[in-house]
């Protein structure tokens, strides 16, 4: 099982995330560097556990309070070649997606940058034929199946058999909570997968916690608070079965 850090991007700054309360959302308070400049949080992250893919939540643009090009497109330079950026930026559709990823591209200054990955959360998407056409443009998009207390999140409901090949299952009120995962909901998904890989999204305190989530199936999960914390290090992400 893979550990892919966080990195949720708001006003400017990397920010700490909390049960999907985004009021609540402040610049993040890190053990791995003493600022909440994206860039050097990025950097660190990828230190902290040698993943050579990070979850980028452009929040301003979920919010519609200022989406962060050229924050991404610095992100983009500063990883690099080989490294991929999986992106939600509150995609309604297609369009908006591939207007958003020719922007970041054209304010990239190094000549192998990181790919960026869009993911589609069922949150903020609109038209579910975004994904079809992401997937037929060679986009390889991952769709985020959001829940919040146990209810799917949004209105556009996408059939099982519409799903991509990965499949994020976020569970926004476990993210930040330090609640452990939420493995019941990533077992009803399960269910439905069949051979997609399936990947959870918060609730990771420790690497008990990560030893569990493994065994549930998953071919990756999303961890941000704990790499933050120290509570789980580069040891653990590679102890085992982890890997970054």
């Amino acid at each position: 099982m893979q550990v892919i850090p966080v990195l949720d991007l708001l006003d400017g700054h990397a920010v700490h995330a909390v049960c999907g309360e985004r009021s609540r959302y402040r610049p993040i308070q890190s053990s791995l560097c003493a600022t909440s400049d994206p860039v050097e949080i990025a950097r660190a992250l990828v230190a902290a556990t040698g993943a050579r893919t990070l979850y980028v939540a452009d929040l301003g643009a979920i919010l519609s309070r200022g989406a962060h090009d050229h924050a991404l497109a610095a992100l983009s330079d500063a990883l690099g070649g080989g490294f991929h950026i999986w992106l939600d930026a509150g995609f309604t559709a297609f369009a908006p997606m591939r207007a958003l990823v020719e922007r970041i591209a054209r304010l990239t200054q190094s000549a192998a940058p990181a790919a960026i990955v869009p993911v589609f959360g069922t949150e903020t998407l609109v038209d579910i034929g975004a994904i079809a056409e992401a997937s037929a443009c060679g986009f390889e998009p991952i769709l985020s199946l959001d829940y919040r207390g146990g209810r799917a999140l949004g209105s556009a409901h996408v059939e099982s058999d519409a799903w991509p090949s990965r499949v994020i299952v976020m569970t926004l009120d476990h993210v930040g909570a330090n609640a452990g995962p939420d493995l019941d909901t990533f077992a009803a998904v399960r269910a439905l997968a069949g051979a997609r890989e399936l990947v959870g999204a918060g609730g990771i305190r420790h690497d008990a916690d990560l030893a569990l989530a493994g065994e549930s199936g998953a071919h990756a999960w999303l961890v941000a608070s704990a790499i933050h914390d120290g509570t789980v290090s580069r040891r653990d992400v590679h102890r085992g079965v982890f890997e970054g």
